[in-house]
């Protein structure tokens, strides 16, 4: 029997991510995740990503340390701005929001093009979504078709050609509503899950952006999001 493919699957310990992780399982491959301590307020989704790490078996899971706060920038990074709250998700404007953490994809993706080279993995798996989203730069399809051209120039492994790096995005044209769907066919227990921006003492705040986005995909399926009452 062949070995299976390895995939780097960046891990936020949010639904999208975990969702991408269920995915990439069901198409086969062996799982390596990858996730980051950045300086974020919300450090409660790497404790949801540890128990998402472990819940489905990957070979490997790395979280590493960048602290993106000397840079701030972000109601993420920075506590001199807040992270913005409102009623439904209806309110959510059109402008890239403060909660847009500069250049964070693009160095994400850097460290997993880094993993990915040296356990010899042509195939990086990320959340990006750029239909029922935040409405950031770093989500679209333009962006991520970039990015793995570059990577493709930019590795040791790419110039000899024993790595042609694919940049996997399914959910980068499904509506959170759709997401969710996808990830209860494959058996996603969405409880363990952590996607808030500003958690109160680990529960979910229920009406930061993330929140409400959730919220939404949920009700669309007549179900309740399961993070409403869940601890982390």
């Amino acid at each position: 029997m062949a070995d299976k493919p390895k995939a780097v699957v960046l891990l936020s310990g949010g639904l999208d991510s975990t969702t991408v992780l269920a995915i990439a399982r069901h198409e086969g491959y062996e799982l390596y995740a990858l996730s980051f301590r950045y300086g974020q307020r919300h450090t409660v989704e790497l404790d949801a990503a540890a128990r998402v790490a472990q819940a489905f078996g990957v070979v490997r899971h790395v979280t590493t340390d960048i602290d993106l706060r000397v840079f701030g920038g972000s109601a993420l990074t920075d506590d001199a701005l807040a992270v913005p709250h409102h009623d439904n998700a209806d309110d959510l404007g059109s402008d890239i929001p403060v909660t847009y953490v500069p250049a964070r994809n693009t160095i994400f993706l850097s460290f997993a093009l880094a993993f990915a080279e040296t356990i010899g993995s042509s195939d990086v798996f990320i959340g990006v979504n750029a239909l029922d989203y935040s409405g950031y730069p770093d989500c679209r399809p333009e962006y991520i078709e970039a990015y793995e051209r570059m990577a493709n120039l930019a590795t040791k492994a790419g110039v000899e050609g024993t790595q042609r790096l694919k940049i996997h995005t399914p959910l980068i044209a499904l509506t959170k509503a759709e997401t969710i769907k996808r990830g209860r066919d494959l058996g996603v227990d969405y409880a363990m899950t952590h996607s808030c921006y500003d958690p109160v003492d680990g529960r979910a705040c229920g009406t930061c952006d993330s929140c409400l986005l959730r919220i939404r995909g949920f009700a669309e399926l007549g179900l309740t999001d399961p993070s409403m009452t869940a601890v982390g």
